[in-house]
């Protein structure tokens, strides 16, 4: 009998083991064990338009003549955090606002009719960058994306010696680029110079778990706050934080050899999504 009591305790143990070792380092298992988990509600932005509605609009597009088949679009949710934050302008008056911002690209939501995205948050997320390396950056955002050294130190106003140890920094970090005496932000038609504002014009609801499939999510909030104060300065502070999804249809399409091409949609506004804003 105890030898019987003494293996079942062995698998339970192994079982919790290999859980938490999952949790660790599977962040796909992790969400996926969550998902199971969880019984209650989510928050989610409200859907503005149907796959039919979509697959209308786009059919000259999607299909491109009678032998080509829509297939069953299938609904999938993406993880935003909708930070309620104070910040100072250069003026240094405080202002409030709403940031929604991405757990899976890294990328801070600037306007959801339109659903314009930052650039660049992502890259500085992957490499943890500091506030001393985001006011490089940002004083290069703020003069085109280019500077000389000497430009920059003018720029900052502080010790030459500081400047480079923090141009240094950011440059082992793949954040800028030096070619000569010129610097220059490392990443392709750059977007980070922006105020800590999500205009929202969508209402939130709430919808029952029911394992709906929700995209895993790469960035935790923690990642995502820290990252916020680097970008925004020392008066960024956070005040709330919460989970929301965007709803997203994937359409798929038969092709006449048998393949099948999918596209995602964003449910609020029925535009097209890049499928590498939220490849994982």
């Amino acid at each position: 009998m105890s030898r019987i009591i003494f293996t079942s305790l062995f698998i339970v143990f192994a079982i919790v083991g290999i859980g938490y070792w999952s949790w660790e380092n599977n962040t796909q298992f992790a969400e996926q064990l969550k998902q199971y988990l969880d019984k209650g509600d989510f928050l989610t932005l409200e859907a503005r338009y149907t796959p039919e509605q979509i697959m209308k609009a786009h059919q000259h597009e999607l299909l491109s003549d009678e032998r080509y088949k829509y297939q069953n679009p299938t609904l999938t949710f993406h993880p935003y955090l909708l930070i309620e934050a104070k910040y100072s302008l250069p003026n240094k008056k405080t202002k409030e606002g709403t940031v929604m911002w991405s757990l899976v690209d890294g990328e801070m939501v600037l306007d959801t009719d339109t659903w314009e995205k930052t650039h660049g948050f992502q890259d500085a997320l992957l490499v943890n960058a500091t506030r001393n390396e985001f006011k490089v950056m940002n004083a290069l955002a703020k003069n085109g994306g280019s500077m000389t050294k000497e430009q920059l130190n003018r720029e900052l106003k502080i010790d030459q010696n500081i400047t480079m140890s923090w141009i240094d920094s950011a440059r082992n970090k793949h954040l800028i680029i030096q070619k000569g005496d010129l610097l220059s932000l490392h990443f392709q038609n750059p977007k980070i110079l922006v105020t800590p504002h999500t205009k929202i014009s969508q209402w939130l609801v709430t919808k029952p778990y029911n394992h709906v499939q929700r995209v895993p999510k790469k960035h935790t909030r923690r990642q995502i706050e820290k990252i916020a104060k680097a970008a925004f300065g020392q008066d960024f502070t956070v005040r709330s934080m919460q989970e929301v999804s965007l709803p997203v249809y994937s359409i798929g399409v038969l092709n006449p050899d048998g393949s099948i091409h999918t596209s995602f949609w964003n449910a609020l506004n029925g535009q097209r999504i890049n499928p590498r804003s939220f490849a994982y």
